[in-house]
């Protein structure tokens, strides 16, 4: 059975057409820079000679104007008919999904409910899920949620110095998210170290337009670093990350804005675009600084910084982190952030290796540090393929 996979974030769709079993994909692709002029969908489709890629410009540069042309992809190729279930990536669940479910009315109202938790993300699910069932009401849909894996957190790493009724009438914990990315990533480093995931202490680092780093035990996540929504932690392309609380109040009585402006100001304008005045890319941040622009080169800085804070805060987690793992789209592909954070991890007895991290590029994963107490490695993520088989656990399920 072919299971074709949504991703929504909140500037890109990634999707793909794939066996849950052998991981097989038939067509894949990344619908980037959303909601900007730049927009583009790339779509890259198995064939006898290879890879085939193909790139065009959305107009609108909108998410129904990406999932528009998926599904003009999917029919011009004749793949339509071959797909058996569609897997989708759910930021939220908040405290009502714990695991893969089943897309029904009452779950995708549960959905709904939790829009206010992920306001980037969870409005972007929803439009995928009723695009799909409405193009493929045949076919069962899951949602797989990014908040399920952190649920083995214990409670004194989720829950917040609040009081208790918060917690207990209104849900107010950590939840953590980028869970599907870093289950796979923890399972893959063990591979490449050779060593039973359940004996592992490692720190995953997914880092995008959306990071965050969680600690895994023994394939468990013990600690992570989004909590309530996805706009604490690490800073961001465009969120914030970790403010002090009293902000919100102080930019309300300075500037006159409502504490809803204030919130969308911390999720849109703030991050890598915020410090740079520039960009919240970081491809595009890394050549302005290299040609001297001081706010991109203040960008990179605190997201080094920040970054490197938080993955030795999360040694206290494991008590001995044995790795650390960066993935995604700059954990992937920045070697210059790569080496940046490691120089700064000596306390954990890290040291780049500089020609094994200039190598460590998409598609080739490996080891990037010298020899030393804590190994740093590059892991390409696979969201897709966790969801696929989250969804394909939850339909082999008797009914």
């Amino acid at each position: 059975m072919w299971t074709l996979v949504l991703n929504c974030g909140s500037s890109s769709v990634k999707f793909a057409l794939l066996r849950p079993d052998s991981g097989e994909v038939a067509l894949s692709g990344l619908a980037e820079r959303l909601g900007s002029e730049g927009a583009a969908l790339r779509i890259d489709r198995a064939s006898e000679k290879g890879s085939e890629r193909r790139t065009q410009a959305l107009a609108g540069g909108s998410y129904p104007a990406a999932f528009e042309a998926l599904l003009s992809e999917l029919d011009a190729l004749g793949l339509r008919p071959d797909v058996g279930a569609v897997g989708h990536r759910v930021v939220h669940g908040g405290e009502a999904f714990s695991a893969p479910a089943l897309i029904t009315p009452a779950v995708l109202d549960a959905i709904r409910a939790c829009v206010p938790l992920a306001p980037l993300h969870n409005p972007a699910n929803i439009a995928g899920i009723e695009a799909a069932r409405a193009a493929f009401p045949e076919l069962p849909h899951v949602a797989v949620f990014d908040t399920a894996f952190h649920q083995t957190m214990p409670e004194v790493a989720y829950r917040y110095g609040v009081p208790e009724v918060w917690y207990r009438q209104h849900g107010v914990r950590r939840y953590g998210f980028h869970g599907t990315s870093h289950a796979y990533v923890a399972q893959e480093a063990a591979r490449l170290l050779g060593r039973p995931l359940e004996e592992l202490n490692l720190i995953t680092a997914h880092l995008g337009n959306g990071a965050s780093v969680c600690a895994v035990q023994g394939g468990r996540s013990v600690d992570t670093s989004m909590g309530l929504t996805p706009l604490e932690g690490l800073v961001m392309g465009s969120r914030s990350g970790d403010v002090d609380p009293g902000l919100h109040d102080f930019i309300a009585r300075q500037s006159g804005l409502n504490l809803s402006e204030v919130t969308a100001a911390l999720n849109r304008e703030s991050g890598l675009l915020g410090l740079s005045g520039l960009s919240n890319d970081m491809r595009e941040l890394e050549e302005a600084a290299g040609r001297g622009h001081p706010g991109a080169r203040l960008a990179l800085d605190v997201f080094v910084y920040r970054l490197a804070k938080t993955v030795a805060g999360m040694a206290v987690a494991l008590g001995r982190p044995d790795a650390l793992v960066f993935t995604g789209g700059i954990g992937e592909n920045s070697a210059g952030v790569r080496a940046a954070t490691l120089a700064r991890l000596g306390v954990l007895g890290l040291e780049p290796d500089d020609e094994a991290n200039a190598r460590a590029v998409r598609g080739t994963p490996g080891v990037i540090s010298r020899p030393g107490p804590v190994v740093a490695l590059v892991v390409n993520t696979n969201e897709e393929l966790m969801i696929a088989r989250g969804a394909a656990l939850l339909l082999a399920q008797p009914v």
